[in-house]
């Protein structure tokens, strides 16, 4: 038995996104944008994938917060909060895509 996740058109697989794709999100919460920036510090300096921060913000049902997480990531890397990496390197908050993981900004 095979089960359809969703529809391919429902998918951005290949395609960055765009600060347009940001504006037409819904405004995310704000606790939901305190929240990931708590669980980064609980990280005491090292960087976490959004699954990761998403299970920490909900046990359950946690795979819903994976879009909502990027937008805030984006929205806040943009203000200089936070840091997105791709492949161990600080990536451009507007031109992204895989695999990435978010960081608190170091003050070293």
């Amino acid at each position: 038995m095979t089960r359809r996740l969703a529809s391919r058109k429902a998918f951005r697989q290949g395609k960055p996104m765009s600060s347009q794709d940001s504006a037409d999100a819904a405004a995310p919460s704000p606790s939901l944008e305190t929240a990931l920036l708590a669980a980064l510090e609980r990280a005491a300096g090292k960087t976490l994938s959004a699954p990761e921060v998403a299970q920490e913000i909900a046990v359950e049902d946690w795979h819903d917060l994976i879009m909502p997480i990027r937008r805030i990531a984006v929205k806040l890397a943009l203000d200089g909060r936070l840091i997105i990496y791709r492949k161990g390197k600080p990536a451009d908050p507007n031109d992204f895509r895989g695999v990435y993981r978010l960081g608190l900004p170091r003050h070293d």
